[in-house]
């Protein structure tokens, strides 16, 4: 039985293994003391403080003396007033959130814009104008791109004006 107390305290048992010295620790003062044994050697080797050996009798005296704290059970104690209001302002509280973000999402939306004489008087926009991309200054913006704050965005997004300008490019006779 030593042997597996020793295997206990060292961490080198299974679990279907520590049932015995488990079980022969609670009722043998014999594993006990082994136990204790290997403990007193184990603070030894490594420098450890010792305890006196009175120390476990004078523990279990001591916490005998202590007073046992009686008190109310958690249950039987009336909640104080301003818990008794704090459920039905939450749900107050939640029931206003939510209406108001129902009320500002579901309106309709009424944008300022042009009067409809205007509108009527209004001419095509025109095409912004566009500045002739040579192929050296193309050249050099695919080279740099990399430096280019628009390379914060994801995947193809930084390639697509580059693409665009070259199909474009393509078609002008």
């Amino acid at each position: 039985m030593k042997a597996k107390i020793s295997a206990l305290m060292d961490g080198e048992l299974d679990t279907q293994e520590l049932r015995e010295p488990l079980d022969a620790l609670g009722q043998d003062g014999e594993a006990r003391d082994s136990w204790r044994t290997y403990h007193l050697i184990s603070d030894a080797l490594r420098g450890g403080a010792l305890l006196a050996a009175d120390c476990v009798p004078r523990v279990a005296q001591r916490l005998a003396q202590e007073p046992a704290l009686v008190g109310p059970l958690p249950g039987a104690v009336r909640p104080p007033e301003r818990a008794r209001w704090f459920v039905p302002s939450a749900l107050a509280a939640s029931v206003a959130a939510v209406a108001f973000v129902g009320w500002v999402a579901l309106a309709p939306q009424q944008r300022p814009g042009p009067a409809p004489a205007q509108i009527a008087d209004a001419q095509p926009p025109k095409e912004p104008a566009r500045l002739p991309v040579t192929s050296a200054t193309q050249d050099y913006l695919i080279a740099h791109q990399v430096f280019s704050p628009r390379n914060s965005l994801q995947g193809m997004a930084p390639y697509v004006r580059s693409v665009s300008d070259q199909a474009v490019a393509r078609k002008k006779p």
